[in-house]
């Protein structure tokens, strides 16, 4: 196909060529312009003949291959389509329709809304008033970094639209007929460009069942998995019958998931929703004239919360970063595999370094809680693959995994799938899944997963062909695919090709593949540290999941009108509940714990148990040059510890609490604790850091940022500690700055993303004061006074630092500096000013502040500030909301001529028995879950029992009119039911019309 360029209005044109036409391509025309903003487009499918292409300008010579869709970057919207594309075989040609795979060589964006980016032979076409010469930057394209990530060579797509790359064999089998060439039916997990293409695959939709048939046979939209394909096609010797051997086509496919995207350091563990890093289903098919087989393994980082911070060389340094949180995430993982795959074994090559072995301990342990809910359907094989091969070599590999029974045994039971080439009928279907990981999923991992299909697929040749075991051809093709596979996904994830793939080729090591995999190595420890954070960047903006970003839309008044009318309607979908947040800061003084912590995490009895405690702390350890240089976590971990036992041995306890997440930067730190039944609902955590000493390259000073998910309500808390010094205000205003505009978490988002934002600080604003006069006012707890001279609140109210952030009333005396140990003011000789340095400061609507003082504590030269905060949480609920979607469209979908659109849409709501699958509202102090109408103060009436199945007999010949009971219907009845059935019996039973019994079986 063809893409032009019209003007007046700027209009892009995709139209089928002739030799595609020729071919039997219908003649169709993909019209786009820009629509009232950088993120609508307006897009019409018509018949070529009806677009005037006589005055239009083609935008490149060079075919297009299809559209992979549309994105708004720097508000300007661009059109993404593919310029070159390279066919690297059919996966499965004893199939009737082809199953050809190409792979992606070029991409190029094409502007819907300026011709600065045109990419046309005639410059005549770009405006030269557009064009910024001053500006070394103006040339370069804002999607050259996307560009780059499509252009890499490790996308792939379908060439005939009528078959799904993205789904295994066993899932395109399984699908209904008429179903099966239906572009809109893909496996989402792996279609990369689902975000850019969305919009348009709803224009697809909404078009009749005709003119989609005719959209996809042009194939305009294309759908792009990430990862390898490869294919070979053989000859194999064939049964003496006619002599002529059979040929047999070996594939592999490799897809990459795109849920947790990213590289090597910047993406490990799992996220909330249980999707891991690198994670890749890998398909090997083997074709012949009688049968494909298909058999299916995964890959994916260990699925807990962990992660690799600051600069990495070859000793990995790993932090768990939320130990206590990470089972439901990690049980949502494996509960998706189960469900999609059937049984998993998991097999662990980590070793016993010190830092794998953490890694590896954590998943045991978890995996060991996961089995109480999944049973035998997940299991566990750990085997130190480096360990191994110092023991005897690579070659030892796979004569010890075949030794283990657990994995001969699994491999027996999964079995693989299989399907008659003729008729496509299943025969047999792989009933569970091997998920290999190591640390990076990379080299060793994909060694093991060569051992695993090599030995299925032997499996399968002693059923049919044993004599092609004995082939050096299928085994040289099997190696190549799997080095190459190795060296692909490496790629991606790493920045290098696989090591270990010169042993893989040609089943030896060699000294050439030992300099080989010492050079990657070095590449990868470079790449790593110093490229891939720009790279992280571009595949987030490439997904959507920048939190700046905003999805384009195709115009359409119909589902704008029913989007704006949800946005407005939420308290209908959804509701609040207050939850209470204690947040506390406290400058240690390097000190180490010396006294009890309920004072300050337990100041007032009346005080109900926090939901979460958000602790941030100055001076955690001593400002040295050697801790700055080299921070010593030990201490930090010292005080976790206290904080735990103090919450677990506290008097009438009534919650148990994890530490959800902690993050350090030298001497400040933050700790976020909840209770334990709240980690399944608290989600995408992230810690980020930013050093503001000696302009910023030093961490003696700097913030710590921690930011959450709780339900449906963002937070950010960040703890910081500023410049120190009297007079040094605007440095700390620049401290300010540099922090609120400087720490970013993952996707781009910032402290400003949030709704609420709170600070935890030492922020070292003082007293502009005599000392005298401060002490004598502090003393007599003249606050007013003293807040008059109080340096934050002249910054603040000058809206020159935390503009838009309020703080509670000061009516506890100043927090610095104190003699150690005392009350006293500080005597030493430098007799500081007492001032307010620690605070606590607050933005967001849903923040409603109930407490703020400080504690009595004499463990450091600072007395240690806390505030109680009882947020409003917004919990929405997805059924209701899509039930009100639907029927606010089915609305707009029948408004009689005249009628009013806004008042009709205002006027539907859901029904008031509408019920919800989710569970009910969980209770608040003004109304209680089970206090219904129905139920008042939970008490359901007798009156509202049906007793009649209790006097039903349990003779299996009754009559077929007596109503099932449910004590005899389900293989367990509650301890209530059972009670309730015995003194509910009548004395006398009532009489049962028996049924006669069934005849006795005819004799043969």
């Amino acid at each position: 196909m063809y893409l032009y360029l019209g003007s007046n209005p700027r209009t892009l044109i995709l139209v089928t060529s002739p030799s595609e036409e020729r071919i039997g391509k219908p003649r169709r025309a993909l019209v786009f312009r820009a629509g009232v903003d950088s993120i609508q487009a307006v897009v019409e499918f018509l018949p070529k003949d009806e677009v005037d292409l006589t005055s239009v300008v083609r935008l490149t010579q060079r075919g297009i291959k299809g559209c992979l869709g549309m994105i708004s970057v720097e508000n300007d919207l661009f059109l993404a389509v593919v310029t070159s594309a390279a066919e690297v075989g059919n996966t499965r040609p004893s199939e009737t329709a082809a199953e050809t795979v190409a792979r992606i060589h070029e991409v190029a964006f094409y502007s819907l809304t300026s011709s600065l980016w045109d990419d046309v032979e005639s410059s005549s076409n770009v405006d030269p008033s557009e064009r910024d010469y001053n500006n070394p930057q103006a040339y370069e394209h804002p999607c050259a970094p996307l560009s780059k990530i499509m252009s890499s060579g490790t996308f792939y797509y379908a060439i005939d639209s009528q078959w799904d790359l993205s789904s295994r064999l066993s899932r395109r089998l399984a699908r209904d007929s008429k179903d099966s060439g239906d572009v809109g039916n893909y496996d989402e997990r792996f279609v990369w460009n689902e975000y850019i293409a969305r919009s348009l695959l709803d224009f697809r939709e909404r078009l009749g069942s005709h003119e989609r048939y005719e959209f996809d046979q042009c194939q305009f939209v294309i759908l792009t998995v990430q990862g390898y394909v490869g294919v070979f096609s053989m000859a194999l010797p064939a049964p003496p019958t006619n002599g002529a051997p059979t040929i047999a086509t070996l594939s592999l496919i490799s897809r990459l998931g795109w849920k947790r995207a990213g590289t090597r350091f910047n993406t490990r563990g799992v996220d909330d929703d249980g999707h891991c890093a690198n994670f890749v289903e890998t398909e090997t098919l083997f074709s012949t004239d009688q049968h494909c087989i298909s058999y299916v393994q995964a890959r994916g980082s260990v699925p807990v919360f962990w992660e690799q911070q600051g600069l990495q060389t070859f000793g990995q340094r790993i932090q768990i970063t939320r130990p206590h949180a990470s089972q439901p995430a990690f049980e949502r993982h494996f509960a998706h595999l189960t469900e999609e795959y059937g049984s998993t074994h998991a097999i662990n090559l980590l070793g016993t370094k010190e830092n794998e072995s953490i890694l590896s301990s954590a998943y045991d342990r978890h995996l060991r809680i996961a089995r109480a809910g999944l049973g035998d359907e997940l299991d566990i094989t750990h085997f130190d693959f480096h360990s191994q091969v110092r023991i005897g070599g690579h070659d030892s590999v796979m004569r010890e995994l075949r030794r283990m029974e657990a994995i001969t045994d699994h491999v027996d039971s999964f079995g693989f799938t299989m399907c008659d080439t003729s008729s496509n009928d299943l025969i047999t279907n792989q009933r569970g899944i091997f998920r290999t990981n190591c640390l990076d999923c990379l080299d060793r991992t994909n060694f093991v997963q060569d051992i695993l299909s090599r030995t299925t697929l032997e499996q399968y040749l002693v059923l049919v062909r044993r004599e092609w075991i004995q082939s050096n051809t299928l085994w040289i093709h099997h190696r190549e695919l799997w080095a190459e596979n190795g060296d692909a996904l490496s790629k991606i994830y790493a920045g290098t090709g696989a090591l270990n793939t010169s042993y893989t080729r040609s089943g030896k090591r060699t000294l050439a593949g030992v300099f080989s995999d010492a050079t990657k190595s070095v590449s990868r420890a470079y790449i790593n540290n110093f490229q891939d954070k720009a790279k992280q960047t571009a595949i987030d903006m490439y997904l959507g999941n920048m939190s700046s970003q905003r999805q384009v839309t195709i115009f359409d008044p119909i589902h704008d009108s029913v989007r704006a009318a949800l946005d407005k309607r939420l308290p209908e979908y959804s509701h609040s509940k207050r939850c209470v947040i204690f947040v506390g800061t406290w400058n240690l003084n390097g000190r180490s714990p010396s006294e009890s912590l309920l004072p300050w995490l337990f100041p007032r009895d009346s005080f109900e148990d926090p939901d979460m405690f958000v602790l941030g702390f100055q001076e955690i350890v001593p400002l040295t040059a050697q801790q700055i240089v080299q921070t010593d976590p030990e201490k930090r971990r010292i005080w976790e510890t206290t904080i735990l036992e103090a919450l677990d041995r506290r008097p009438q306890k009534k919650s148990d609490y994890v530490l959800l997440r902690s993050e350090q930067l030298v001497g400040t730190a933050l700790l976020v604790l909840v209770k334990s039944e709240l980690t399944a609902v608290i989600r995408n955590v992230e810690a980020a850091t930013r050093k503001t000493g000696l302009r910023g390259m030093s961490g003696n000073k700097g913030a710590v940022g921690i930011r959450l998910q709780y339900h449906d309500t963002t937070f950010c808390f960040v703890t910081a500690h500023l410049a120190a010094g009297h007079a040094n205000i605007e440095e700390r205003n620049m401290d300010y700055r540099t922090i609120e505009t400087g720490l970013h978490f993952l996707k781009g988002k910032t402290i400003s993303s949030h709704e609420n934002v709170l600070w935890l600080a030492d922020t070292n604003y003082r007293v502009d004061l005599e000392n005298e006069v401060v002490r004598s006012l502090a003393e007599s707890n003249s606050f007013d006074a003293l807040l008059a001279a109080d340096q934050l609140k002249h910054v603040m109210d000058a809206s020159i630092a935390f503009t838009g952030y309020q703080e509670g009333p000061l009516l506890f005396k100043p927090t610095y500096r104190y003699d150690l140990g005392t009350d006293n003011y500080d005597s030493s000789e430098k007799m500081r000013i007492p001032a307010w340095t620690d605070r606590v400061l607050y933005r967001g609507h849903q923040l409603d502040l109930s407490a703020y003082s400080r504690a009595e504590l004499r463990g450091s030269d600072h007395k240690p500030v806390f505030a109680v905060f009882r947020p409003s949480i917004r919990i929405i609920d997805t059924t209701k909301r899509a039930a009100l979607s639907r029927l606010l469209l089915d609305s707009v979908l029948h408004t009689e001529p005249g009628e009013k659109l806004d008042d009709k849409l205002a006027s539907m709501v859901l029904p008031d028995d509408f019920q919800s699958n989710e569970l009910p509202p969980p209770s608040s102090d003004e109304q209680m879950w089970w206090d219904t109408l129905d139920t008042p103060n939970g008490i359901l009436p007798l009156s509202s029992f049906n007793y009649q199945w209790y006097h039903q007999s349990k003779n299996p010949f009754e009559d077929n009119s007596s109503i099932d009971t449910s004590l005899s219907s389900s293989p367990s009845s509650s301890d209530e039911e059972l009670y309730y059935a015995a003194v509910m019996t009548p004395d006398h039973p009532p009489h049962v019309v028996r049924k006669p019994p069934p005849p006795p079986p005819l004799s043969l």
